[in-house]
This record gives C-alpha cells, sequence and structure tokens, in this order.
C-alpha cells in the first residue's frame, strides 16, 4: 500500500522537484537568518540542504528518509539555525502513506524531544519556557497534520484499490457467466448438426464396406473429421464451463495433428528438438492450436503438397514453426482471417512472439516463440 516505489519517470522527476525545492527554500532560510562561519556552522550549511536532498528517495525507503531528515533537522538546529524541520514534514507524510505509522510515531516522539534540546543547546531559545512549550505545540501540530494528511490518503488509496478489485470480481463473474451461455448455445446449436453429420458418414462407410466397394477418401475424411469435431467440441465445452480447469489438448495430440494432414493426401512432417520442459497448461494448448490452424488453413486454402511443423524446446522458451509449400508468395499481402488474428491474441497474452507470412521460395510460414518459465 502507499505510493509506488518504482514509478514511471515522470514519478522521479517529481520527487526529485520537491526534494530540490524543500533543500533550496531551507538553504535560503538558514543563510538568511545565521551569520555563523564557525565550524558548526559550516556543519549546518550542509545539513540543510541535505535533509531536503533525501526527499528524493522517499517513495523508495520511506523510513530511512524519515530518520534522515530527522537526524538533519536536529543536526542544523544544534548548529544555530532556527530553520523549521519542513524535510521532516514531508518524510512523515510520506512515511504514513506507505503503512508506517508505528515507526513514524516512534521517531516523531523522539523528534519532538530532541528538537527542543538542539534549540536550547545552541542558544537559539532562551527567552523563556512560555516560548518554548508554544513552540512546541506548533511543532506538534504540524507533525499531526503532516501524518493526517498520509493516512487521507492512504485510506483513499486502499478505497480505490478495493473498488478496483470489485470492479474485476464483477467482471471475471459475467465473463463466467458468459462463458457457461456461450456453451449452452454452442451444445444446443452445434453437437446436434455434427452428431447428424458424423452419423451418415458412418452409415455410409459401413454400407459401402458391406458391399464390398471401395470407400472414397474423401468420406473417410468427412468420417474422420466428424468424429474429431464432436471431440473438439466435447473439449471446447469443458473448457468454457470449467475455465480451463482441465485442458483438453496439448503437445501429447499434435502428432495426432500431423497424421490426421497426412491422411488427407498432405505430406507431413513432424520434428521435435530439444529436451522437454515442464510447460505451462496455457501454453502447452497454445501450441497445439496454432499446430492445428496452421494445418487447417494448408488443408483449406493453401493448396500446398507439403507441411512440415517443427518444435522446438529452448532454454525459457518453446518455438513452434509450420512451413507449407503452398501458393502463397512474397509478392502476396496475407489477409488475417479469425483463426490468425486468434492466434496472435492467444500468443500475445502469453508474452510470446508471432510471425506470419509467405516464405521467400514459396509458401507459407507460421513461427510462434513462447515463454516457458511461467505459470499458466
Amino acid at each position: 500500500m502507499g505510493e509506488p516505489t518504482t514509478g514511471s519517470g515522470r514519478a522521479v522527476a517529481v520527487d526529485w522537484a520537491i526534494a530540490v525545492g524543500v533543500a533550496a527554500t531551507l538553504l535560503f532560510t538558514g543563510v538568511s537568518g545565521g551569520d555563523s562561519a564557525t565550524g558548526a556552522g559550516l556543519l549546518g550549511y550542509l545539513l540543510l540542504p541535505a535533509g531536503g536532498l533525501a526527499l528524493a528517495a522517499r517513495r523508495r525507503a520511506p523510513v530511512t528518509v524519515l530518520v534522515v531528515t530527522g537526524l538533519c533537522a536536529a543536526g542544523y538546529q544544534a548548529a544555530g539555525f532556527d530553520v523549521p524541520a519542513v524535510a521532516y514534514l514531508f518524510a512523515v507524510y510520506a512515511a504514513v502513506r506507505a503503512g508506517h505509522r508505528a515507526v513514524t510515531v516512534a521517531v516523531s516522539v523522539a523528534m519532538l524531544a530532541a528538537l527542543p534540546l538542539a534549540a536550547l543547546a545552541s542558544g537559539l531559545h532562551d527567552t523563556g519556557e512560555a516560548f518554548a512549550r508554544a513552540r512546541g505545540a506548533l511543532e506538534l501540530a504540524w507533525l499531526i497534520a503532516a501524518g493526517a494528511a498520509g493516512e487521507a490518503l492512504r485510506q483513499a488509496e486502499r478505497r480505490a484499490e478495493e473498488a478496483e478489485r470489485t470492479r474485476e470480481e464483477t467482471a471475471r463473474r459475467r465473463a463466467d457467466e458468459e462463458r457457461l451461455r456461450i456453451a449452452r448455445e454452442l451444445h444446443d446449436s452445434l453437437t446436434h448438426q455434427i452428431s447428424i453429420v458424423r452419423l451418415q458418414a458412418d452409415v455410409a462407410v459401413h454400407v459401402a464396406r458391406r458391399r464390398g466397394e471401395q470407400v472414397p477418401d474423401a468420406l473417410l475424411a468427412i468420417q474422420q473429421a466428424g468424429r474429431e469435431a464432436t471431440r473438439e467440441l466435447r473439449a471446447t465445452l469443458e473448457a468454457l464451463r470449467d475455465d480451463d480447469a482441465t485442458p483438453p489438448r496439448g503437445l501429447d495430440q499434435v502428432p495426432e495433428l500431423v497424421e490426421r494432414a497426412r491422411t488427407i493426401g498432405l505430406d507431413a512432417t513432424l520434428t521435435i528438438e530439444g529436451r522437454r520442459p515442464d510447460v505451462p497448461a496455457a501454453v502447452d494448448r497454445t501450441v497445439y492450436r496454432i499446430v492445428q490452424e496452421s494445418l487447417t488453413n494448408v488443408a483449406r486454402h493453401a493448396g500446398a503438397a507439403t507441411a512440415s511443423v517443427r518444435i522446438d524446446f529452448r532454454p525459457g522458451a518453446l518455438a513452434v514453426r509450420v512451413d507449407d509449400d503452398g501458393r502463397a508468395t512474397p509478392d502476396t499481402a496475407p489477409v488475417p482471417g479469425v483463426g490468425l488474428l486468434g492466434m496472435r491474441e492467444r500468443v500475445t497474452a502469453l508474452g510470446g512472439r508471432l510471425r506470419t507470412e509467405p516464405r521467400g521460395g514459396g509458401g507459407f510460414t507460421v513461427e510462434a516463440e513462447l515463454p516457458v518459465d511461467r505459470t499458466s
């Protein structure tokens, strides 16, 4: 909680602007009211801007800055400079905002005791006990105000974070409801139709074989596609209902994709390089989908005779590449369809990179690199 410790360049610039401004103010005030050229006076001239410049680190180390600004304030008071502890008030605000309330109270109590002693030791305030009490009350009031400001902003940030978390939970719940709705619609609209296609293909193959006729390759491909579509639809429905709790298809099923591509007349090959590490489930599913979509595009649109699938396990990454010798040429600008766009979204969501382009000698390349050192 509190101010960000690693912010943008703008936040760093603001911190330095505040630090330099406070340092300049303290130094100007000290120079205007002091004329000491002693060793203690020179030390005070160094401590005045030092306390202000320390504020540049108030986001990264609020407690350290609190102690440093307090010591600087006590030091230049003891050196004879009647300058308010402005830098320390900024440090109190930052420390409380960062959540270090107990430490801030302890250090401030010590400061309230040390500052009057330092001022008296230097001879700054010898005008009586009433003045010392009034000054102590004023310092306490400023400390309370700085701490209250820091706590108020801290609570406001906490409420903002809770509101953001509530919005995220609401969005997640709505996404779950939408997944269930899509699952129901897919089940109602597609399952029945695919089942009919598969049943008719099975009947046609069975009848042809009973008659001793040769079953056409196209009919066998339809039968196989119907079975696979049924499995894929069932897996998709399970994924939608379970929020990907049980990944349906992955690297282990890639050889099946390549073998299926061979059954429709495509000369497909699979090459796997490297030692397979523990692959996150999301990456596992994405590789399968990339290969599936690529081979589907080759079969439908490329007019290719060959396709090669290469999976390369590298240190911290997994690379998958699918090449074909189809009609695509470097002069042909590819028009990304729904499949390629979905592929890119999957890869980008995992922090990976995707390249889809025609090959120099003809054909098309799909190449993705995915990190494997993160949890899914």
